[in-house]
């Protein structure tokens, strides 16, 4: 026992054992360091996601909002009705609500980065193909096509940004938000003259835009290929599963009110993708006017989607903000149904700012579950939920359109929803969570 305790001048004749403790906690260091390298990042797959995220949320709008620069050249073209334009704007909450819905499974087989890849090429392929379908059956299939890779990538955005950045994930969400309005922004303004420098033709300005597309696919096929240089990819982290399963959300108060609210704000945003240009348009503005006007109103929700989120985290209930932001809305439509022309940059800052509802609806499902599993499942049903309650009201305006020969009702209409929006946003926005209203916490419940 002196041998292993305390050091002699002569050496022993028999090597000095290590305790075993002492060799246990070398190994378990050894092992720990070789596991944290083998899950580290490398650094140029690191700099090749940030690059793919970027360049993904600039492609997630462009295919809704160049449309809606174009609409009448398009309806024109193909000989659509209001009734079909109103359909047509009405596609984009209609894959969301379908498509998203299959994205955890899909990235849960495939993994996260092979799905958002997929989706880059969808678009790219639905951009470039949709113009010359000739029909306006063609036209809506490519569409969806488009619409289907958006919708996945969407919703695994925050899934990718969760596993890569887990120490920066409200930066990098900011990066991922400012680049969704840029992106929205930019093609509500750019379109109409590209088309024009391009030819005129309204199929090569709505084509022309599968090329960010193409530039979208290309940082994610090395990470595809070589899915060993990321961070471990946990199967529930993506799918959504895990203790979460006992959660009824269903019976949440809160979160049938958050789903109203969420697919109310959307149905205003779709609405005004798709029609604000022309509502410009049909009052006397011209088209590359009302271009940027709806860039205007895109290009909103760059600052706002910092602010917005900050200042609703602080506060115990959101409903002030809630209020806030509808009346901005109800600004907005009182000015395009009285002098839609003379105060139009003033009506597009104002229906930008009531479109940050968006962020704000986002920021409240993180805040209305206490755990990570309600978390999950309460964005699942609120965002499912509220693009399915989206879908008929772009093609309801569409129809009111056609039938009245104006602008009038639908502005009214607008108008109209925004009062119920401000009274589920102010329900949702309370200061409680889902598992006070369903029950005990969902980690309390086994998973079976």
């Amino acid at each position: 026992m002196a041998s292993e305790e305390t050091p002699t001048m002569t050496a022993p004749s028999v090597p000095t054992p290590v305790p075993s403790d002492i060799r246990t906690e070398k190994e378990d260091s050894a092992a720990s360091a070789e596991e944290a390298e083998k899950n580290a990042p490398r650094a140029w797959a690191v700099r090749l996601v940030t690059v793919g995220i970027v360049l993904a949320a600039l492609n997630l709008r462009p295919a809704i909002t160049s449309l809606g620069a174009l609409l009448e050249e398009v309806r024109d073209g193909l000989g659509m009705s209001g009734s079909v334009a109103g359909l047509l704007t009405s596609v984009p909450p209609l894959c969301f609500a379908i498509f998203g819905v299959m994205a955890p499974r899909l990235a849960k087989r495939f993994g996260a980065s092979t799905v958002v890849c997929a989706g880059m090429v969808a678009i790219t392929v639905g951009l470039l193909i949709r113009p010359y379908t000739g029909n306006t059956v063609g036209f809506l299939v490519a569409s969806a096509l488009a619409l289907m890779g958006i919708a996945v990538s969407n919703v695994l955005m925050p899934v990718i940004v969760k596993r890569w950045f887990p120490d920066r994930v409200g930066s990098m969400t900011g990066v991922y938000s400012m680049a969704l309005a840029a992106g929205t922004s930019l093609a509500a303004a750019a379109t109409v003259p590209m088309t024009s420098a391009l030819g005129g033709s309204w199929q090569t300005g709505l084509a022309v835009w599968a090329a960010l597309g193409a530039a979208a696919v290309l940082p994610w096929i090395p990470l595809v290929r070589h899915r060993g240089a990321g961070p471990a990819e946990p199967s529930q982290a993506v799918a959504g599963g895990g203790g979460g399963e006992e959660l009824r959300i269903t019976r949440s108060r809160t979160a049938w009110a958050l789903a109203v609210f969420f697919g109310l704000q959307a149905t205003a945003a779709y609405i005004t993708m798709g029609w604000m240009a022309q509502i410009f348009r049909d009052s006397g503005v011209s088209a590359s006017t009302a271009g940027v006007l709806l860039a205007v109103t895109m290009v909103m929700g760059v600052p706002l989607g910092f602010v917005i989120p900050r200042v609703a985290a602080r506060l115990p209930s959101q409903g002030p903000m809630v209020i806030a932001l509808g009346l901005c809305g109800l600004a907005g439509y009182a000015g395009l149904y009285l002098a839609p022309a003379s105060g139009a940059w003033a009506w597009a800052i104002l229906l930008g700012v009531s479109n940050c509802a968006f962020p704000l609806a986002l920021t409240m499902v993180g805040m209305r579950a206490r755990t990570g599993a309600g978390v999950v499942k309460l964005s699942a049903f609120a965002q499912s939920t509220g693009y399915l309650i989206s879908i008929p009201g772009p093609l309801l305006v569409g129809v009111l359109y056609q039938h009245t020969g104006g602008w009038g009702v639908p502005i009214a209409l607008m108008a109209a929803l925004m009062v119920p929006q401000i009274a589920v946003g102010v329900l949702a926005g309370r200061n409680r969570t889902v598992e006070d209203e369903v029950g005990p916490a969902t980690e309390a419940a086994p998973a079976s």
